[in-house]
This record gives C-alpha cells, structure tokens and sequence, in this order.
C-alpha cells in the first residue's frame, strides 16, 4: 500500500530533503512501485575535468531510492546501497528510475537506473532499505 497519496504529498515531504533539492533534483513520477527523477545538468554538477560529478549522480539515484522505499514503508532508511557507474552522461539531463526488485517484511531492495536523455546508460545504484 503507498504510503504517499499523490505525487503533490511526496514532493511536499521530500522538498525537505535539502541536499538533493538544492542540487536540482526533481520527483517527476510515483507510483506505488516505481519512482522516476531527474536533474537538469549545469556547470555547478561538473568536476575539474568538465565531466559531470559522481557525488551528484549518486545523490539523484539516492533521492529515488529514499523516495521509492517511503513509498512502500514509511520510516525507512538506507541500510546499505552501491553504485556501478558506466558511462559519462552526453545530454543535458539525468533521470532516474526506480523500481522494487524484492518487498520484505523488514526490508526492501531497491534497483535505480540513471540514464541520461539522449538514452546512455550513466549507473546503477542498488539500496537495500531498513523499515523501521
């Protein structure tokens, strides 16, 4: 059962997770199994070499992650995650989807795809979610 009851309610709660917000991130989809979100890439998400930062993708799929085990459990929270990054990102904008690959009693596991817009595969971040 989700826990949110529109998109507008998530977006209200998680606009206080600061970090992410300030860095550009957005809710753009929620459902009761999958989340989508996104980042509007600027100079501010670039590293020395002009690549886009991995902090930054990491805390797009992080966003998701959090956003998508509160959906399925409120309270829960990162128990362990990882991050596979792939490719450097070419387009303009992150996104990332996230979907449920296992709902356990006190625990979840959570897969999130980052892409890029033009359709490059940037990471895959996979967090296990504790219910408290």
């Amino acid at each position: 059962m989700a826990n949110f009851e529109s998109i507008e309610e998530a977006r209200e709660f998680f606009y206080k997770d600061k970090f992410a917000v300030n860095t550009g991130v957005t809710l753009d989809d929620l459902t009761e199994d999958e989340v989508v979100c996104s980042l509007d890439i600027t100079d501010e998400h670039r590293n020395a070499y002009g690549g886009v930062m991995g902090g930054v993708i990491f805390t797009l799929a992080d966003f998701a992650f959090a956003v998508l085990s509160n959906q399925i459990h409120q309270l829960t929270v990162a128990q362990q995650v990882s991050i596979n990054y792939l490719s450097a990102p070419k387009g303009d904008k992150l996104i990332a989807e996230a979907s449920c690959r296992k709902n356990g009693r006190n625990s979840s596991i959570i897969i999130v795809n980052v892409s890029d817009d033009i359709g490059r595969d940037v990471a895959q971040f996979v967090g296990t979610g504790f219910k408290l």
